[in-house]
Formats: C-alpha cells, structure tokens, sequence
C-alpha cells in the first residue's frame, strides 16, 4: 500500500525514509532514540488510511485575548503591559494565534 507521505507527521516521514534506505527496524530505533516496539508500532500507523491533513489547533486563550486586543487597535507594547510580557513576546504569540488559524502575520506593526 502506497502512503501519501504529505500526511504523515514528520517522525513517521523519517522513519519511513530510513526504512526505504534499507535500515532495520532496530537501527531506526537506535538511530532514533526509541524502542524497536515503537518503531514498528509507528510503521504500522502509516498503513492506517489518512481523509487529509491533519487539522489546525484552536489558538490558546492567552492567543484569543492577544488577538482580540490587536483587533481592537492596542499596540504590542500595551498588551505586553497588561500581561507583563514583552512587546517581543506578544509579537510572537499572535504571529502563531495566526499561524494556527491558517492565517499569516502581514504586518509588523507595533
């Protein structure tokens, strides 16, 4: 059975080419740092039939909130006040809040 390899979580897409490459099943566990039942268990779960890619996660609340204030108008300095965090640091946690959303930060306005 042929997997599509763009639905695999990365792990298994390793896993899978060092198999390919002809490695035993105990050496992809060395190599790996994981149990030879591991590996097996992982080849195993790669047969399993995918409906697609995996789904996005929700944003955190923490993200929510971040957003919520961004839209809003506050600034990245102020927010970071309200939660004793860096402008740096709230930067990042809506750049991902979006990221998870399937969205991209298109501005890096402060």
């Amino acid at each position: 059975v042929e997997v599509d390899r763009s639905l695999l979580r990365p792990v298994e897409r390793v896993i899978l080419g060092m198999r390919d490459q002809g490695l035993a099943v105990d050496e992809i566990a060395e190599r790996l740092r994981r149990s030879p039942d591991q590996i097996g268990r992982i080849m195993a779960w790669t047969e399993i039939p995918r409906s697609g890619p995996s789904v996005k996660s929700h944003p955190t609340p923490l993200q929510r909130r971040v957003l919520h204030l961004r839209s809003l108008g506050e600034d990245h300095i102020s927010i970071g006040r309200r939660f004793r965090k860096s402008p740096r640091f709230i930067r990042q946690v809506e750049g991902l809040a979006l990221y998870r959303m399937g969205l991209s930060l298109l501005s890096d306005n402060s």
